[in-house]
């Protein structure tokens, strides 16, 4: 599949530089990162949330977890992880579990960890489960400059 259609539109929209790195067939984003060679902490990994509001995508570290409730309180809402079945509805042009991490070209409210900031270079899923993006940090920070950002995770 190499790259979703939508992301890759959106990040050619943006004109931001990236590339598209092969790696094996994985499962999770810590074996995306171990297989791939990429520091769990440079490799974003989305995370949907929702509520009676509606979806929110939270981007974190590959070696972190979202702490909802902390989340939920610093936005006001009452967040609960999506259910997994809407996920291809939302992310189509997806495989299941291979999210990108920019919700804007899906029309998804998107919130991002702080400890994401400053990174020299950012890694994340291309749309499926054997590619990944590769990009500067700086590049990164201009896909999420629109979104919010705080403090929110917890070690794995």
């Amino acid at each position: 599949m190499s790259i979703a259609p939508r992301l890759k539109w959106y990040l050619d929209h943006c004109g931001v530089d990236y590339e598209i790195l092969p790696h094996l067939h994985t499962a999770s984003s810590l074996e995306t990162a171990r297989v791939a060679r990429v520091p769990p902490s440079h490799l974003a990994k989305a995370v949907l949330l929702e509520d009676e509001s509606g979806y929110l995508m939270a981007i974190i570290p590959a070696s972190k977890r979202v702490d909802i409730p902390r989340l939920s309180e610093q936005l006001h809402r009452d967040l609960s992880l999506a259910n997994e079945q809407d996920l291809g509805a939302v992310f189509g042009d997806c495989e299941p579990g291979a999210l990108p991490v920019t919700g804007s070209p899906y029309r998804i409210p998107t919130v991002y960890d702080d400890c994401l900031q400053g990174l020299e270079d950012v890694y994340f899923e291309a749309g499926d489960h054997e590619d990944v993006v590769h990009m500067t940090g700086d590049d990164f920070e201009v896909l999420v400059a629109d979104s919010l950002h705080g403090r929110f995770t917890r070690v794995s």
